[in-house]
């Protein structure tokens, strides 16, 4: 029997990958459709993408799929067929291809089964999650921007917003897309008579959303054909302004693509202009932050004194501090600031 998962280091694998001369082209793709057998899915397809050397991260469900990966230049067409005809489904699967890519986003392939492809919360089994909002191109977007009965919400989470939105988009408060969907319907109750936006990413989140939205009694609601990275390339494909500011934060080694040269974050420790993601080389911690050059230089890539200290230190003392520490939140919070928090890079939700 063939193996079906990997067993080289990761150390092993991202040398490898970085000793590639070939260029990849990373690109994310979802579909929400029925999968009778997802482990039998999810079987054949890693052994399909396996031989076209594709590496990534993706997730597979009886809802569907959700897959962020690379594959090197010239196999991308061999695999998008291959796809196309892997299940009826997947015909025409939209495929969106990051926009700045340096090729270098994974070095391995994980394929995994799961309860849902995006983590929602819903256990309402009268929701019927195709039963989406309308669909908005690139121009349309900017029409809608210009709209004062349109309101468009933001359905990241705080880290992806912070680096990166649309002019007045709302931004729904949470760290989860568990805790946004019915925070949005709570927050958006004044604006039912309106035009209801939603953009994430690469488009999951808010198609099912816009969904959920429609599910709680709004009716005009719409979403971002494949999300924010979709409506760049398509933008600037047609000539069109790119009206997202800032960086779309993605969730692999690049940790942000640039779509315009606005920054319009700050470094989490000094306060000066910044949108680079970075986590905190203290193996003990990994928080995911925002630092600036100077500050990495300064804390030694840390997030602060007490993981710069802690990383000084020899490794059988740094394994024995970390013996039974709790971990806490794994991101950035401005109300807790960066001393005592851990830990590291959340799973994506794109």
């Amino acid at each position: 029997m063939p193996v079906l998962h990997n067993l080289v280091s990761n150390q092993e694998l991202k040398a490898r990958m970085l000793a590639e001369t070939e260029p990849r082209t990373t690109v994310s793709f979802y579909k929400y459709f029925t999968i009778a057998d997802p482990l039998a899915f999810r079987d054949v397809l890693y052994l399909q993408l396996t031989k076209l050397n594709v590496f990534g991260r993706i997730y597979v469900a009886t809802e569907g799929i959700n897959a962020q990966i690379s594959v090197p230049a010239s196999r991308y067409e061999e695999m998008k067929a291959m796809l196309y005809a892997f299940d009826p489904a997947l015909d025409n699967l939209r495929m969106n291809i990051a926009l700045d890519d340096d090729g270098k986003s994974f070095w391995v392939l994980r394929l995994k089964v799961r309860e849902r492809i995006v983590a929602d919360g819903i256990n309402d089994e009268t929701f019927d999650p195709s039963d989406v909002g309308g669909y908005l191109k690139a121009d349309e977007v900017n029409a809608m921007l210009d709209d004062p009965h349109a309101v468009f919400v933001d359905m990241r989470n705080h880290y992806e917003y912070e680096v990166g939105h649309f002019d007045n988009a709302l931004e729904i408060p949470a760290d989860t897309f568990r805790e946004q969907l019915p925070m949005a319907v709570d927050m958006l109750q004044e604006n039912k008579d309106k035009k209801i936006v939603m953009y994430c990413t690469g488009g999951i989140r808010c198609e099912k959303a816009s969904a959920w939205m429609r599910h709680n009694g709004f009716n005009n609601v719409y979403h971002i054909e494949g999300g924010i990275i979709e409506y760049a390339r398509r933008a600037r494909e047609q000539g069109l302004p790119v009206r997202f500011k800032g960086k779309n934060f993605v969730f692999d080694e690049r940790m942000g693509e640039r779509i315009s040269d606005d920054v319009i974050a700050q470094c989490h420790q000094c306060g000066a202009p910044c949108d680079t993601h970075v986590n905190c080389k203290n193996d003990g911690c990994h928080l995911l932050f925002i630092q600036c050059a100077e500050c990495a230089e300064k804390y030694h890539h840390c997030c602060s004194p007490v993981c710069m200290e802690e990383l000084a230190l020899p490794p059988e003392e740094q394994r024995a501090r970390r013996a039974g520490r709790e971990n806490g939140n794994k991101i950035f919070n401005k109300s807790r600031g960066l001393l005592n928090m851990t830990l590291k890079i959340p799973m994506p939700e794109k």
